[in-house]
């Protein structure tokens, strides 16, 4: 009955296009499953269609510093920290929270991924078989000769492809993680060529495999790319991979199609203000890896980059640097599962600042002090390259700065030591708002980088269902939660129904003292949160929470507190510093679930207010925070 409810709820946030659409897609699988399911064969071994049979790979098109020196040598692929890589590393099928595995000898277009507490979170599998280790090795072995290293690359490469035939199993069921193996396949051709030169090697058999893939992949994704309501990021990294396969063999229709759609798709997938439409950072640089990585790409081949990339991806560039603190802190509201399109060691790395490194080679600013570059920028970036962006003038963040229409304010202080981010946005992106959380006029805190009043986070997507629910909860997010109600209604783990309505903030900045209005509608519910922020050496910030409803039964003014606090009664310590919370009414202590980083979850304190006795039309609840320096 859930599942029949679920796809009702999900034809609700069609149109009839889309329904037409789908139905056609649902044709051409039948197709697809007669031609190639019952060959069961790897994906290199299917015949190409005419157009596509002489393409050749040209790796010089790829923009590799092969003179690079600054590199480690691949030893593991970092599965969120978890999970132990030579565990898993030919567990291909691995469910991961569970001992049981993903079927591969079903056909792709028949098997269920979503939320199955049976074998485990889809996600936590596919980082192991977007591959980026391939890429990883190839360029270790480029780099030391190490023939160990090769033979456990060709061993590892032949295991996948026989292990999961063209659209049998769960590696072939999303045109994105098709999309983001064929760029690890693209890196792992380019650098097994050159190594095959540079050791004066004989090898062409897994070259061409490779390369024959890439192409079978890439046809795919240009039949089967995301449309209409599931056009989010998705979109964005399938035509990415279409974009760089086209550059790669020189094949024009690839290339046009590509950098069509991903020009539309930036107004139409973002603010004018630089605001990503998915009300998640994550997301925001995820897609801007996509656009860097093919800039520079069309740069090497000198294609003309449209003027409105660049528009849209500085003003991108300012948000994502204004969400960055000094200390390392970054401000993530949404979902984050720590998704990458490129991997070059194996290592986990703060993609935000990644991105925004990547931003200053392509953009005529930069973002960042372009201090311990990541690896892939030394690969794909030569050392003249690099040390050129440290002459472009630099964006530097001011105190305070209000994302209109994006719908963020970020606040820091004049010594840099407290930043905070404020979410005044919509849901999300679409009639799916896939990757927004119901936390309206929330906020987050952070000193010295220290997590002091934190977002909940996203732990994983699927497994145990119910936690997918919990961590995008209102009543786990630093705002008001009334009468035990989400913000919006949540209709599956990626669908939303409905929502709630947020009017333009008002932020004024008066003799140094921030003012900040803000207020959203949902049911018949109507919240209006004023934040005051004043001090310099004290700083203090008050919070007024005022509710209207034909009926207040219940209302919790929600601080969920970071697990690297201490906290005694409405006192927390953070590092050097004291925050005081002060309030009229009492203070409750409650639990919430917290998850730092993808898969891992704990349980914080939350200091919960409520009003007693609140059935009147109208509660006011007000909070101060004084902040101190120890």
């Amino acid at each position: 009955m859930k599942k029949i409810t679920w796809y009702l709820n999900r034809l609700k946030a069609m149109n009839m296009g889309e329904i037409c659409w789908r139905f056609q897609q649902k044709n051409l699988q039948k197709q697809e499953r007669r031609k190639y399911y019952k060959e069961n064969l790897p994906v290199y071994e299917f015949e190409l269609p005419d157009e596509l049979k002489n393409l050749n790979a040209q790796v010089d098109r790829i923009s590799i510093n092969w003179n690079n020196e600054k590199f480690t040598v691949f030893k593991e692929q970092n599965l969120f920290g978890v999970y132990s890589y030579n565990k898993y590393k030919r567990a291909w099928d691995a469910g991961f929270q569970t001992e049981n595995v993903w079927p591969t000898d079903q056909c792709s277009y028949d098997i269920s991924i979503s939320q199955r507490e049976d074998i485990g979170d889809i996600r936590t599998n596919w980082e192991l078989n977007r591959h980026y280790q391939f890429a990883g090795m190839a360029k270790s072995f480029y780099v030391t000769g190490d023939f160990s290293i090769l033979e456990e690359l060709q061993e590892l490469f032949y295991d996948w492809n026989n292990k999961n035939h063209f659209l049998c199993g769960v590696e072939w069921t999303s045109a994105m993680e098709i999309a983001i193996r064929v760029n690890s396949w693209i890196y792992t051709y380019c650098f097994l060529n050159k190594a095959f030169e540079k050791y004066n090697l004989e090898n062409n058999k897994i070259l061409k495999d490779i390369s024959r893939g890439i192409i079978v992949m890439a046809d795919y994704i240009v039949k089967h790319r995301a449309k209409y309501s599931s056009a989010n990021n998705h979109l964005i990294v399938e035509m990415y991979a279409v974009g760089m396969s086209g550059i790669f063999f020189d094949y024009k229709p690839w290339e046009k199609l590509a950098f069509k759609i991903l020009t539309e798709e930036l107004p139409r997938q973002n603010y004018a203000d630089g605001v990503n439409k998915e009300m998640s950072l994550h997301y925001q640089s995820f897609v801007m890896e996509a656009y860097g990585l093919l800039m520079i790409e069309m740069k090497h081949n000198h294609i003309k980059i449209p003027q409105i990339w660049e528009e849209y991806l500085m003003h991108m560039s300012e948000f994502m640097c204004d969400c960055c603190g000094e200390y390392g802190e970054t401000v993530v509201f949404g979902d984050n599962d720590e998704g990458k399109i490129l991997d070059l060691s194996g290592e986990h790395f703060d993609h935000y600042r990644y991105v925004l490194d990547l931003m200053g080679n392509v953009l005529s600013k930069r973002y960042s002090k372009m201090e311990n570059i990541h690896e892939n920028l030394c690969w794909i970036l030569s050392d003249d390259f690099q040390n050129s962006v440290l002459q472009k003038n630099c964006y530097y963040s001011p105190e305070v700065k209000c994302y209109k229409e994006g719908g963020y304010t970020l606040w820091r202080s004049k010594n840099n030591k407290v930043l905070i981010g404020i979410d005044h946005a919509d849901l999300g992106f679409g009639s799916l708002a896939a990757h927004g959380h119901a936390d309206a006029l929330s906020f987050q805190m952070f000193i010295e980088g220290v997590p002091v009043f934190v977002d909940p986070g996203t732990y994983n997507y699927h497994v145990p269902k119910k936690t997918r629910d919990e961590f995008r909860a209102t009543k786990n997010h630093n705002t008001v939660c009334v009468n035990d109600q989400n913000q919006a209604e949540i209709l599956g783990p990626f669908l939303w129904g409905k929502k709630y309505q947020c009017n333009v903030a008002k932020l004024d900045n008066v003799e140094n003292i921030i003012y900040l209005k803000m207020s959203i509608k949902y049911s018949d519910i109507i919240h209006t949160r004023n934040i005051v922020i004043s001090g310099l050496n004290e700083i203090k910030i008050q919070i007024n929470d005022e509710i209207q409803a034909a009926n207040l039964e219940n209302i919790k003014q929600v601080f969920v507190i970071g697990s690297d606090c201490t906290l005694n009664g409405c006192e927390i310590k953070a590092g050097n510093h004291r925050i005081e919370l002060q309030s009229k009414l009492q203070a409750n202590l409650e639990t919430a679930v917290y998850a730092s980083d993808y898969n891992k979850v704990e349980t914080v304190n939350k200091i919960v207010y409520s009003p007693l006795n609140s059935t009147k039309q109208k509660s006011i609840v007000n909070t101060t925070l004084l902040i101190k320096e120890l």
